[in-house]
């Protein structure tokens, strides 16, 4: 029904999450309030970890791509899970360290690392940097040596593969603001910068198609592209790439239109992809890396709402307004990104009212869906959006002055706050007045 096995309906008719039902939650926490189920988080990373070692063998991981979600709570099960984990900025990293992740398990990535991120991640310990350009590298290896160290170096190349998904949220094209195109010849260039500065440490190759994908010709490409670079740099520089990564983007159900493939399936495909080019070219079996992001934690989440008013303009449409918007989900007003909505309260009963979900903040564009099906409507409802455990709560803003709502954790019949709601006082706790 769902398109996921968190959510159901219980005896009442009532949404359920993890087995909670959710407008007790909702009653107990108040709204805007986002609800992720851990035992479902738990279970997909264990599956991404088991199905690598099983399509590829032992040297290989799954890294988390934090970005998608990035609390404490989040790492501490990262971690006891036996992942690595994917950085972006020094912010996610200093988050991932207090929580107390392993720092040798850690990639930095980003196009624009400052001088104070590269610090913070040498002086962390962090396993990889995955560096995007000639200017970082050279800033990278000059900081090493001031402490006297060695900087593992992953190289960020852009495959030239196309993936089909939103120009946003493409990254493998050559043009692309991340990594350095293969096709031109800058790539293996600047493999020979890295084996010549004395504080860095060739290891591997990164690539990164985009997100939201479902089909897997992109994939099998990357793969056969990004090994054929592999040979390239055992034919130039003499030496053999140590590790593999090809990044994330696989797909996953926001409505019935999406049809995603099971972990399984997808990490079977790239696996096998991976293992027969490796082959055809005679190649030492690298260690490989993959970096699920959304597919690790988007089903898990939802967002539940109170409905503010129901406004009907004739002939025209019906306007439900509710308590958060653009500044707790962006992702409709940025990429016309489509959702599923009901009302938990009545999940059981037909979507039959074709309404528009308004935000509460003073855009108006803040919408987060039009012209969608819910059950019949009316002020003081519950309404929730599905599958929002990626890139809602990490995209969230303070526009407005609209404090960010709490995140809820739900597993084995427990709930537990991992965010505390904001309040006013956090919201000016940096201000000088």
């Amino acid at each position: 029904m769902f398109g996921t096995e968190s959510l159901a309906v219980n005896a009442q008719g009532h949404l359920t999450l993890g087995g909670m039902d959710v407008p007790a939650l909702a009653q107990k926490y108040g709204t805007p309030l986002m609800l992720m189920d851990e035992g479902w988080i738990r279970k997909t990373a264990s599956a991404y970890h088991d199905a690598i070692r099983k399509h590829y063998g032992e040297n290989a991981d799954v890294s988390y791509a934090s970005k998608a979600f990035s609390t404490g709570y989040m790492y501490k099960i990262m971690a006891e899970t036996g992942l690595c984990a994917d950085v972006v900025s020094g912010g996610e990293l200093y988050t991932a360290r207090a929580a107390g992740f392993p720092m040798n398990r850690v990639f930095l990535h980003g196009n624009n690392k400052t001088p104070d991120e590269i610090i913070l991640a040498l002086e962390s310990g962090i396993g990889h940097f995955v560096s995007d350009n000639l200017t970082e590298l050279a800033l990278i290896n000059a900081l090493a040596a001031e402490r006297g160290l060695t900087a593992d170096i992953m190289l960020r190349v852009k495959p030239g593969v196309e993936a089909h998904t939103h120009d946003f949220v493409k990254t493998g094209q050559i043009d692309s603001k991340f990594g350095v195109a293969i096709e031109t010849g800058e790539a293996l260039d600047a493999i020979g910068e890295i084996l010549k500065l004395s504080n860095l440490r060739y290891v591997g190759i990164h690539c990164h198609i985009g997100s939201q994908i479902f089909e897997t010709a992109p994939f099998g490409e990357a793969a056969r592209v990004m090994i054929n670079f592999m040979a390239a740099i055992r034919d130039r520089y003499g030496v053999d790439t140590a590790e593999l990564n090809l990044g994330g983007g696989f797909g996953v159900r926001y409505t019935e239109e999406d049809a995603p493939r099971t972990v399984e399936e997808n990490v079977a495909m790239l696996c096998a992809a991976v293992k027969a080019e490796l082959a055809a070219r005679n190649l030492p079996a690298p260690r490989l890396l993959i970096e699920p992001g959304r597919s690790m934690v988007a089903p898990a989440g939802i967002t539940v709402y109170t409905v503010g008013s129901v406004k009907t303009i004739p002939g025209i449409r019906t306007y439900v307004s509710i308590d958060g918007g653009m500044t707790d989900n962006p992702r409709y007003i940025l990429y016309g990104s489509k959702y599923e909505f009901l009302l938990p309260e009545y999940a059981a009963e037909p979507r039959t009212q074709v309404v528009t979900i308004a935000g509460r903040n003073c855009e108006s564009g803040d919408l987060l869906g039009e012209h969608v099906e819910i059950q019949p409507v009316k002020a003081g409802d519950l309404l929730c959006t599905l599958t929002t455990g990626a890139y809602n709560y990490s995209m969230a803003s303070n526009y407005n002055r609209v404090p960010r709502p709490a995140v809820v954790m739900v597993r084995d019949g427990e709930d537990k706050v991992v965010v505390r709601r904001e309040t006013y006082e956090d919201l000016i706790r940096n201000d000088i007045f």
